[in-house]
């Protein structure tokens, strides 16, 4: 999971592109996620400060980072940005097209992940929806309405499909054989 104990992430050099992030106007919040981040690589350690950066304005100090860990590359356990160190947190079973970056005092946005090997058009178009004041729709339905393959989904729990609840109630409680 983790290359090493922590990596040290400088500030985005002056000859990188603008970050693409598209986050929802602030007040109540609505849907799934607080807006889009549509990030150049799967390099999360890279791709961080910069979004931690322009985070900072909404959460001020970004202290934690939960990712899905098969969205991303190889990625530390810690990386320190501007001085302070950010946990970064991977999760099997997290959606893999969300990030839920966290403030030293708790605050939270959830952004929608488009992947960086999206075409620019479909690319920008989920990263906008997702910022729309008003959207509520799930991360998958923001990708495919834009036109972005997700991929595969993230597994659902199982549920126990065996019947027993339903012999149950149509044995009326009694267990067969003991009567």
């Amino acid at each position: 999971m983790t290359s090493g104990p922590h990596v040290h992430a400088g500030p985005a050099s002056v000859g990188q592109r603008q970050l693409r992030l598209r986050l929802k106007p602030q007040g109540p919040t609505t849907g799934y996620v607080d807006g889009g981040w549509w990030p150049r690589s799967r390099d999360l350690a890279a791709e961080l400060p910069a979004l931690a950066g322009v985070l900072a304005v909404r959460l001020g100090v970004v202290h934690r980072v939960v990712f899905a860990m098969a969205a991303w590359g190889t990625t530390p356990r810690r990386v320190e940005i501007d001085g302070w160190r950010v946990r970064l947190e991977g999760f099997r079973f997290q959606d893999k097209d969300i990030v839920h970056v966290i403030g030293l005092d708790g605050r939270r946005v959830t952004l929608l992940v488009v992947p960086p090997e999206a075409a620019d058009a479909t690319g920008h178009d989920a990263m906008m929806a997702a910022g729309l004041r008003d959207n509520a729709d799930s991360p998958a339905t923001i990708l495919a309405m834009a036109g972005v393959s997700s991929g595969e989904p993230i597994p659902r729990p199982r549920v126990a499909s065996d019947g027993a609840e339903d012999r149950w109630e149509g044995d009326g409680g009694r267990v067969p054989g003991l009567d």
